[in-house]
């Protein structure tokens, strides 16, 4: 049996998981690999009390990891995009293959990652990137290789989720429910890389870029987030029959590619509409398979650590085997891989939630409708509820039909600057994902 040896970088929550499951189930890990997969290096500034390194060789530089002739993958578990990207980039020029969990680096760098390591014959290895746990990346690239994919849609930031779960059954303000996540550790000190979508663009990229045999483009994401949601606006969504989810969709067009990230009223009869709390769970719309479901812990030190070892495991197998058999990082050949284009956020089709306050009095709503109408907006439904008590104003609740972007801006525009209208419009994306 031939031996493989691993130095992970990094023992932070991810990196002690990793060597931990890996202590743990060596021999099962060994017998599914055809090898003797052995940590032989960790390149870590300080120790991880969780973690007994008594039998490896501890690095305090990381980069020593990359020079080592007794390293053959390189696991980059230190996140972020500066020295990360310095450590993989070397340890690729280096001859070592690479697994990481980093999804920021695989969505800005990625493009430049994996021509380098094409270049010099190794693989890079990103399974724990996305949606942590579930095995997306691998359904897409390998399991699902048969299909032409139309659509994905993902719920793959837990953060989010689980503060628009909370909001949901217990009715409790955005501010209120993030505070918790922040103490119960779902939450950064800053969250504004969760709540306001920079997390799920990051991992939205690579999902496409798989899907659809294109670059992975970060810089033309679309990305809003959760933080103007209104408890009211949960309400209203559960009365029309949806629930407010926090999605990543990525969708071929004849015009290009949409890639946005923003909150979706989606028909609460969708199974993705019943994952809760901190779960993530992605949607795949295959030609041939039609819509599959795939859903798991986002996020954690074991299941991300399953992910990543999975990822060693594959990379584990195929060393010894010509480049050119392995499978390739986006799962297409270099030379096939074309950049169709993403459309603007003004270009995208979509049907609409629209809450607006206006004043309880005869003749507002067919002003409201004859502006929709003269954009070749259709009401799908309307709810208007009765004015509270001393109250002048009332809310009106709307469900469009599908409409270009533009054409739907335009008419909420008319209709904040009539003079029966208060206040700005809140506008919410609907998608029945196939429904």
């Amino acid at each position: 049996m031939k031996s493989v040896n691993i130095g992970i970088c990094g023992l932070g929550t991810v990196g002690s998981g990793t060597f931990n499951v890996l202590a743990r189930n060596a021999g099962l890990i060994n017998a599914r690999a055809g090898c003797d997969i052995k940590v032989t290096a960790v390149g870590a500034r300080r120790d991880n009390a969780n973690c007994d390194t008594s039998q490896v060789s501890v690095e305090r530089d990381i980069f020593a990891l990359t020079r080592r002739p007794d390293v053959d993958i390189v696991v980059e578990l230190i996140g972020g995009t500066t020295t990360a990207k310095e450590l993989v980039l070397q340890a690729i020029a280096n001859g070592k293959h690479v697994v990481t969990a980093n999804k920021a680096l695989i969505a800005e760098y990625g493009n430049e990652i994996f021509a380098a390591a094409q270049k010099q014959g190794v693989c890079v290895a990103y399974e724990a990137g996305v949606a942590g746990g579930i095995p997306i990346i691998k359904a897409l690239r390998e399991g699902l290789s048969a299909n032409k994919i139309e659509w994905l849609a993902g719920i793959i930031n837990g953060t989010g989720n689980f503060i628009l779960t909370e909001m949901r059954d217990k009715g409790r303000d955005f501010a209120d429910v993030l505070v918790e996540a922040q103490v119960l550790g779902y939450a950064e000190a800053d969250p504004a890389f969760d709540v306001e979508g920079t997390d799920a663009a990051h991992k939205l990229v690579i999902l496409a870029a798989i899907a659809f045999g294109m670059p992975l483009r970060f810089d033309a994401v679309f990305t809003e987030g959760i933080t103007e949601i209104q408890p009211e606006d949960v309400v209203y969504a559960e009365e029309l029959g949806y629930r407010i989810k926090h999605l990543g969709i990525a969708k071929q067009r004849e015009g290009g590619v949409e890639l946005r990230v923003h909150p979706t009223l989606i028909p609460e009869r969708r199974l993705i509409a019943q994952v809760n709390g901190v779960m993530n769970a992605v949607m795949v719309k295959g030609d041939a398979v039609g819509p599959t479901l795939y859903y798991g812990p986002g996020a954690g030190a074991e299941p991300t650590a399953s992910a990543v070892i999975a990822d060693i495991v594959d990379v584990a197998r195929s060393i010894g085997s010509a480049a050119e058999n392995c499978v390739s990082a986006l799962g297409f050949a270099s030379e096939t891989i074309v950049d169709p284009g993403v459309l603007d956020i003004n270009d995208i089709e979509s049907a609409y939630y629209l809450r607006a306050s206006v004043l309880d009095q005869p003749g507002v709503l067919s002003s409201v409708a004859q502006i929709m109408s003269q954009r070749g907006i259709s009401i799908e439904a309307i709810i208007q509820k009765e004015p509270r008590a001393g109250a002048s104003d009332v809310p009106l609740i709307m469900l469009t039909s599908a409409t270009r972007e533009k054409n739907l801006r335009a008419a909420v525009e008319e209709i904040e600057a009539l003079p029966s209208a208060n206040g700005p419009m809140v506008t919410i994306r609907l998608d029945s994902l196939d429904a």
